[in-house]
C-alpha cells in the first residue's frame, strides 16, 4: 500500500523524469574570436536522472514513476523525447527506454550500502548502462528481423549504442559527486 509520501516520492520522480527528457545537453563551442555556438547533441539527461532517483527513491518508486511516464507516452499524450503513442512502439527508441528497469534494478543494489564507494559505484553504474544499451540492441534487432532491415539495425546500433553510451558513462562521475553528500546525509540520519 502507498502512503502519501511515496506517493510524493513517485510524483517527484515522473516529473523529473519528464523534465530531464525534454532538456537536450548542449556543448558551448567557439566558432570564432567573438562568437559561441551551442551544439545540441541529440541526448538527453534522462539517464542521469534516472540513475540519481534509482539512488535517492527506493527501487519501487522509480519503477512506477517510470511505468506511468511509459503508460502516458504510449496512450495519453507524447511525451518521449521523440513524440509518443502506440506508434513509439517500432521505434528502436522505445528498446533503451525498456532497458532503463535494468538499470534501475542494478543501481538499486548501491542503496543497501552504508557508503557507496567510487569504484563500486562506477562499476554498478558501467554494469547498468551496458545492460540498458544490450536491451535496445536486442529490441532493435528484433526489429531488423521484422522489417528485414540490416542497414536500419547498423544504423541504430550506431546512433543509439555506440554514439551514446560514452556520454552516459561519462556523466556517472559528476553524479557520484552529486550523490556522495546526499548518500552521507542519508544514513547519518
Amino acid at each position: 500500500m502507498l502512503n502519501y509520501l511515496k506517493v510524493i516520492e513517485i510524483l517527484i520522480s515522473l516529473q523529473s523524469i519528464y523534465i530531464s527528457t525534454m532538456i537536450p545537453v548542449l556543448v558551448s563551442a567557439k566558432e570564432s574570436n567573438k562568437l559561441i555556438q551551442s551544439l545540441e547533441i541529440p541526448i538527453t539527461w534522462q539517464i542521469p536522472i534516472i540513475i540519481f532517483l534509482s539512488l535517492i527513491f527506493k527501487r519501487k518508486v522509480v519503477y512506477i514513476a517510470f511505468s506511468i511516464y511509459l503508460f502516458l507516452g504510449l496512450f495519453i499524450i507524447p511525451i518521449f523525447h521523440q513524440g509518443g503513442s502506440l506508434g513509439y512502439l517500432l521505434t528502436p527508441n522505445f528498446g533503451y527506454l525498456i532497458g532503463i528497469y535494468p538499470l534501475i534494478k542494478i543501481i538499486d543494489k548501491l542503496n543497501t550500502k552504508n557508503k557507496i564507494l567510487f569504484s563500486e559505484f562506477i562499476k554498478s553504474g558501467i554494469l547498468g548502462i551496458t545492460a540498458m544499451h544490450i536491451t535496445g540492441i536486442l529490441y532493435s534487432f528484433l526489429l531488423m528481423l521484422f522489417y528485414n532491415k540490416l542497414s536500419a539495425f547498423i544504423y541504430n546500433l550506431s546512433s543509439y549504442s555506440l554514439g551514446k553510451i560514452g556520454y552516459h558513462v561519462l556523466m556517472l562521475i559528476p553524479l557520484f559527486l552529486l550523490i556522495k553528500p546526499i548518500n552521507h546525509s542519508k544514513y547519518k540520519q
